[in-house]
């Protein structure tokens, strides 16, 4: 009878760890990237500004840090913010309980879906700004002008997102839900949303976006917006003025409460959320 002779099997050696310098476990932090982009533009307008030499062309960063500094302490800049963003807040909550209203009424009949298709081929391209005229000849000069357009431009980013979102929600995953019972409104509430999370933050960022060019762009235009005027009419007031290191405070300070809501508010509702729940890549 034959032997049977068995394979040899060679030892294999242990996977090498290579380990990450400091330096490499830096740069895999988000943060670190960004504040370096962040201190290269910030180096880029410094160098340039100071070449120039030139504030009614081009202040530097420091002279524009130094004039936000001032309108800081003095009360203005706070005052202005405040009044852009109490109005901003009112528009962007308004838009999104008329989007939700009108997505949830279109994922679950078939007239609704066709409702919200139709409006927002015909008035998405709409740009806001353009129905401002006639917002002021329905509301007048004062906040409600501008929180109707502030509501236009807050309506259709975040229902066609919301929408796009649970049309990729996976047919098993809707069946499962009808099969425990859930339908109509329970249905969208415990399994469309969570499913389509993403998809609607990502609305609810691009909707805030148009919603704050909106508002600073209509108070460039049309000025008060509400007690004594917000970010916007500042800008114009100092551009008017030739205060063009004030005009730049007041743009840095739209950009950096641009940050602030992208990186507080909304990064920290994608990490207990979406991210939490490995929907979402870091």
């Amino acid at each position: 009878m034959a032997e049977v002779t068995k394979p040899i099997t060679l030892p294999t050696a242990p996977p090498v760890i290579q380990q990450l310098s400091w330096w490499e476990r830096l740069l895999n932090q988000g943060a670190v990237r960004k504040s370096i982009v962040i201190l290269v533009l910030a180096t880029i307008w410094q160098i340039y500004g100071a070449q120039l030499d030139n504030e009614l062309l081009f202040p530097t960063l420091e002279q524009t840090v130094h004039s936000l500094w001032e309108g800081l302490i003095s009360g203005v800049l706070p005052e202005r913010i405040w009044n852009s963003v109490s109005v901003l807040l009112t528009g962007y909550a308004v838009g999104i309980a008329i989007a939700s209203v009108i997505t949830a009424f279109a994922v679950t009949t078939r007239w609704g879906n066709d409702v919200l298709e139709t409006l927002t081929a015909m008035l998405n391209p709409l740009p806001a700004i353009a129905l401002l005229p006639l917002s002021l000849l329905w509301f007048g000069l004062g906040e409600g002008s501008i929180i109707f357009v502030l509501t236009h431009s807050v309506i259709w980013p975040v229902a066609l997102n919301t929408q796009s979102g649970f049309r990729s929600v996976s047919n098993t995953l809707q069946m499962v839900g009808r099969n425990y019972g859930l339908t109509g409104v329970k249905l969208v509430l415990r399994i469309l949303i969570p499913a389509a999370l993403p998809s609607i933050i990502s609305g609810l960022k691009i909707g805030w976006a148009f919603a704050w060019r909106t508002l600073i762009a209509a108070e460039l235009v049309f000025g008060v917006s509400s007690g004594s005027g917000g970010l916007g009419l500042f800008i114009y007031e100092n551009k008017n003025q030739l205060e063009i290191p004030n005009v730049f405070a007041g743009l840095l300070a739209v950009i950096l409460i641009g940050l602030l809501v992208e990186n507080l508010i909304f990064r920290t509702l994608e990490n207990v959320t979406v991210r939490r729940w490995g929907m979402q890549s870091h």
